[in-house]
């Protein structure tokens, strides 16, 4: 479980710390940094996969996804007395991401590349750090990577050794120096932050692959644009909770049942009351089909440590919103979620749930802040 996530010099995050529970949902208006958190834990889940640089190029490199205001503001500026401008820099320009749970904690700090570096849009990893507990101290850390060296603590004596001297700055040590003997640990994290499970572009359009017929495949996961349904609906079926299926089916959809025949090909299909025959993927409305992916995606066999979705209601009815919450407050007891929504039906439907952590979002001068929320401590790895 992951309890903190920090954000420093990302977009409108110029520094945020937060604690999250078993289920967490953010909200706040449009414009807020919602979805820039969203893709701060996407940004972690990409350096396990060694697509951290591709993905902030894909941004627009690191000059388009660094905070554009100033490093700190003054009181003046607070105030409204005096015109946001910039300050003399305390610090070098930096965007760190870290997260950690009661077990281990990571953090990176990316930077402006060496001025002879041919791609000058990409940034530079100039630290990384691994350690044990939720908040990193004097002690604790057991992997580290500065500049080009990384350094592991043995597993024997406990005393540290150099396993790296040339990492590239492009390459996290998280991927290229994670072995089964000093580096353990770091491979752990690895896999763990490589099962994180993201869902955002769940399409529904008259062409989405959800709708045309699909090789019938064990699929305990369902791949991040719904493309697999059928398959994944009939590996729950076969293999997972059939009765919550059933059921997360009844209660959206009173009477209905839904239906994703093992062969080689297949096309989810939905039996409603009153219907001679059953509804195939290409005839059901958007809504249908994107609670049908939700549910797909929530009931896997194979539950991740964490699951993001962003903004799962788009397209839904209103009268969808109450089944939702009550499946992802289910599913929450097997994974850890991250909704981000600004569906107040749906806020409200989870806010009386027990264990629901709700993070509320606003915006000052630019900056991305959290209402009534005091900061858990948080410690970032020096330069």
């Amino acid at each position: 479980m992951i309890s903190h996530l920090a954000v420093a010099g990302y977009r409108s995050l110029r520094s945020v710390t937060l604690e999250l529970g078993q289920l967490t949902l953010v909200t706040g208006a449009n414009g807020s940094g919602k979805s820039s958190l969203y893709r701060a834990l996407r940004l972690l889940a990409d350096t396990a996969q060694g697509r951290l640089i591709g993905s902030l190029a894909a941004e627009g490199g690191l000059s388009s996804t660094l905070w554009a205001g100033p490093e700190k503001f003054s009181r003046e500026m607070l105030r409204g007395t005096q015109p946001v401008q910039g300050t003399v820099r305390s610090g070098p320009v930096s965007l760190k991401l870290g997260f950690s749970g009661p077990d281990f904690g990571y953090a990176i700090d990316l930077g402006m590349p060496d001025p002879t570096f041919p791609f000058t849009r990409d940034p530079e990893i100039k630290v990384e750090t691994m350690w044990t507990g939720p908040l990193l101290e004097r002690g604790n850390a057991f992997a580290e990577r500065r500049g080009p060296a990384v350094r592991l603590r043995t597993a024997a004596t406990g005393e540290w050794r150099r396993a790296m001297d040339n990492l590239l700055p492009f390459d996290s040590m998280v991927t290229h120096c994670a072995d089964s003997v000093d580096g353990l640990e770091l491979l752990l994290m690895r896999e763990r932050m490589r099962n994180w499970r993201f869902y955002h572009n769940l399409r529904t359009d008259i062409d989405a692959p959800a709708r045309r017929p699909q090789v019938m495949t064990y699929t305990p996961v369902l791949g991040s644009d719904g493309a697999d349904l059928a398959a994944a609906i009939a590996t729950i079926l076969a293999i997972g909770d059939a009765q919550a299926l059933e059921e997360a089916i009844d209660d959206a959809f009173p009477g209905s049942r839904v239906i994703a025949h093992p062969g080689e090909y297949g096309m989810v299909e939905m039996q409603q009351p009153g219907l001679l025959r059953p509804l195939g993927a290409k005839e059901l409305s958007d809504g249908t089909l994107r609670y049908l992916l939700l549910i797909a995606a929530l009931l896997s066999p194979r539950p991740p440590e964490i699951m993001i979705l962003n903004e799962p209601e788009a397209s839904l009815h209103p009268s969808l919103l109450e089944p939702l919450a009550r499946l992802l407050v289910r599913a929450s007891r097997h994974c850890q979620i991250v909704l981000v929504s600004h569906s107040e039906r749906l806020i409200e439907s989870l806010g009386g749930e027990r264990g629901v952590r709700e993070i509320t979002l606003s915006k000052r001068l630019g900056e991305t802040q959290i209402e009534d929320h005091e900061a858990p401590r948080w410690s970032w790895p020096a330069r």
